[in-house]
This record gives C-alpha cells, structure tokens and sequence, in this order.
C-alpha cells in the first residue's frame, strides 16, 4: 500500500509512478489530516510512504499521521523522499519512526523533483522541471523494482553536515521559520477560496474577501503555488518568484 502526503504536487506523482509498477493505488493523506482522522490500513504488501522533504526530515505533520494510525498485515515500510536537493540524514528519524511503530526499516529512496520552496527559491523553468521530472519518473520505476523484490533500499552516503541538517537544522527552522505569519494576499486576489481548499492544516480563512492565515503551519506551499492569479506573497521574498506545481 502506497501512502502519500503532498504540497504541490511532487510526492503525489511520484507515488502514482510507484503505483503503476507494483499495481497499487496510492493513498492520499490529506483528507487524513485536513479532517484529524486516525488511519487504520490493511496491506498484504509493503507499506509505501511517499512524501516532500522539509527541512532534512520528513513533514512532522506526515510523521505524525504514521504515529497515530494503526497498520495491519505487512510489517515492511519503504520511504521515498522527493527534494530539492538531498534529504540529508532523514533515515535516522525514519528508523525511530518503525522502531517506534513496529515496522521493519526498508530503507529510504532520495528524488530529486523541481524545487516548490517559494517562500525562499525560484521554481525552475519549465524545460529544466521536464528534465528533472523525467529524471524523477526512472528513480520511481528503480525503487519500484526493490519493492517489488521486497529487497531493502541502498544505503545512502550520510556525512556530518547531512547529520546537522536533519538534525538541530531541522529543529531550528521549525521553531523559527515554519510560520504562517509573512503570507498575505495582493490586490490581484479574486477571493476564490482555493487557498482555503488547499490548506491541509485548515489554518486559512476569507475574511472581507481576502484570506487570512493562522499560527498554524507547516509551510507545505499549496497556497502560495496554487493560487491562480499568483495573489499569495510571503513577506519581500517571494515577490518575483516563479511558482510551481505538479496536477498530473
């Protein structure tokens, strides 16, 4: 069974990729989460996990999700991790994760996708997502195989700095960077609430026609990428940027 947690839409294609290989339909986690529902899932299969990187780790509220939900019949869990660059040392939490949740760690996949962080970076053009996107799409495939196999994923090289990263790098950026409070809405917003739909942590609302965010978030970047008149800025630094997402 195939899991997924998305923001734009990286995870959630490559999870479809995954599915066609290895014949199953992917799960998608943001009604899980959007509603606080417990999961309760049964697969003879492996548990397949398919998600965004934030920050070295796996999205907390992801994690979260996986802590809380009960899973029955098989007890191997793969993790495919797509990023804008590496995903550092996100295995040692992944392997808490199915310690703590009696699952056997088989491994963990790195892909690289087009880069969705607008609140810091541009997205890439157009021909270069392509070519990382197709890039992406044999990664999938290469992963599928070892699930298929039921073989563990490589091991991937972790150094000291990939150590920091998705260690006190990670705690630091969600205690001083995950915040809701620099987004706001232009002039150009047409008030259609799509915004408010693409929200997975409820945490934006209209008010007088024009959103509103809360002190809840996990900077996931559906608004600010889904917005169709590009409406949705945070704070000076995503004036100008190019914006992103993947609806396949």
């Amino acid at each position: 069974m195939i899991i997924y947690f998305t923001g734009t839409g990286n995870s959630r294609h490559l999870a479809k990729k995954v599915g066609e290989a290895i014949n199953e339909i992917p799960v998608n986690s943001f009604e899980y989460i959007k509603e606080c529902k417990k999961g309760s899932f049964d697969s003879d299969t492996p548990y397949v996990f398919v998600c965004p990187t934030y920050a070295w780790q796996i999205p907390h509220i992801f994690e979260k999700l996986i802590r809380e939900s009960v899973f029955h019949g098989s007890d191997k869990a793969y993790f495919i991790m797509d990023c804008g660059g590496e995903i550092g040392n996100a295995r040692k939490q992944l392997q808490a994760l199915c310690s703590d949740k009696g699952f056997e760690f088989m491994g963990v996949y790195e892909v690289v996708m087009p880069e969705n962080y607008t609140a810091l970076y541009s997205a890439p053009d157009e021909k270069t997502a392509e070519k990382l996107i197709i890039k992406a799409d044999k990664a999938a495939l290469d992963a599928a195989e070892y699930i298929k196999a039921e073989k563990p994923f490589p091991d991937i090289k972790v150094g000291i700095a990939d150590r920091l990263k998705s260690g006190i790098v990670n705690t630091v950026f969600y205690k001083f960077i995950v915040s809701a409070d620099k987004f706001y809405a232009t002039d150009k917003c047409i008030a259609c609430g799509k915004c408010v739909r693409s929200c997975v942590l409820n945490n934006i609302e209209l008010k007088n026609g024009k959103p509103v965010w809360g002190k809840s978030c996990t900077h996931c970047m559906a608004c600010i990428n889904f917005c169709p008149t590009n409406a949705i800025e945070y704070g000076k630094h995503s004036i100008g940027l190019r914006r992103y997402t993947l609806t396949d």
